[in-house]
């Protein structure tokens, strides 16, 4: 039995500059942190020689005799079915999947899925791949398996983890460069960051695909409020280098502004509403989490307003969801061949004390 997990991220800035529409014209970055909240896979082995595969979030399950008969429609399981037949393996397999957060809150969860689908079945069949590879064929099974509109930000941060500067480059080359911070404005940062959910969860892609399109248009408003985007996420990665935290929370507001210029689609008058009401209560920036239209609020504020922020929140009927950061990026946490007699599970284990992870 092998059990994998992978964590979800924020963003912070550079959103939409990691769609090949605009990073194949003009280079893109993005800014962000994995966070403690995690896609798990439990992988069983089977001896019928069939594939199994139940969805404990959506509630939903499949079972087929091989490969060739994994339907190809949108049945709720085209991600875990996709990446099996990208693997293309003579599998035979119980696949439970859960996660700790609802699918489509804006943090990047229907990625994590997919990265750690493919974690725990290459681990299983002995092929393992580095981060960059996990992340850049997760991005291709998505983009171009299922033929959706979605960036690579997020691949990359379930593979990686850790807080990250990553820069995607015109030919497609992306690169991660983690942003070292010392251990007192890390932990400052993340004590000063807030998420609500806005309860209105949604799939982002229908917004992507907007975007993309208007993209295509290089002297349009949208690509000019992206290179702005792009400019910030810059920015608020020397500001959190030098320790400027304050500096950091007003970036934040000037990326969000910035960000809703590129889409109609990516705020709406409710959203408008309950970030108006944040920072009145003394938060200096914040922004949806995902691609727009709901999700989660991230929110800056120092500790000594995060109560006035709370009640103001409760009020409007938001949730808090509190979170830490993550520094590992997607792993396998369990892979023992007793539990299931499995000769393929068990071939190598590594331990990671706590006390030594980094950003890495």
């Amino acid at each position: 039995m092998l059990i994998g997990r992978s964590p979800v991220r924020i963003s912070f800035g550079g959103g939409g500059t990691d769609l090949p529409s605009y990073y194949e014209q003009f280079g893109g970055a993005v800014l962000s942190t994995a966070i403690n909240k995690y896609f798990y896979t439990i992988l069983g082995n089977r001896a019928d020689g069939r594939i199994q595969v139940i969805s404990s979030d959506l509630r939903l399950f499949g079972n087929w005799s091989d490969l060739a008969a994994l339907p190809t429609n949108d049945s709720g399981l085209e991600i875990p079915l996709a990446v099996l037949k990208d693997l293309g393996a003579d599998l035979a397999a119980d696949l439970f999947l859960a996660s700790e957060i609802p699918p489509g809150t804006g943090l990047g969860s229907s990625a994590s899925v997919c990265v750690n689908l493919l974690k725990v079945l290459t681990t299983y069949l002995r092929c393992p791949l580095s981060k960059y590879d996990l992340a850049e064929r997760a991005f291709s099974i998505t983009r171009f398996g299922l033929g959706r509109h979605v960036g690579k930000q997020d691949e990359y941060a379930a593979a990686f983890g850790g807080l990250n500067y990553i820069r995607f480059k015109r030919n497609g080359v992306t690169q991660v460069e983690p942003v070292q911070l010392d251990p007192g404005v890390l932990s400052a940062l993340q004590s000063n960051l807030m998420l609500f959910f806005t309860g209105a969860a949604h799939h982002s892609w229908d917004i992507l695909a907007d975007q993309e399109e208007s993209i295509r248009l290089p002297a349009g408003s949208a690509v000019e409020a992206l290179h702005q985007v792009k400019e910030t996420a810059a920015l608020m990665k020397e500001a959190l280098l030098c320790g400027d935290l304050e500096h950091f929370g007003h970036l934040l507001d000037d990326a969000w502004q910035a960000k809703k210029r590129v889409s109609h689609r990516i705020s709406n008058p409710r959203i408008d509403r309950l970030y108006e009401v944040a920072r009145e209560h003394g938060v200096l920036g914040g922004k949806l989490t995902g691609a727009g239209g709901g999700g989660f609020l991230l929110l800056y504020s120092e500790p000594t307003c995060q109560d006035d922020v709370r009640s103001a929140m409760q009020r409007e009927g938001l949730q808090e969801m509190a979170f830490a950061f993550d520094c590992q990026g997607a792993q396998v946490i369990v892979n023992d061949p007793f539990i299931d007699h499995d000769e393929h599970a068990g071939t190598r284990w590594a331990f990671v004390p706590l006390s030594s992870a980094a950003f890495v």
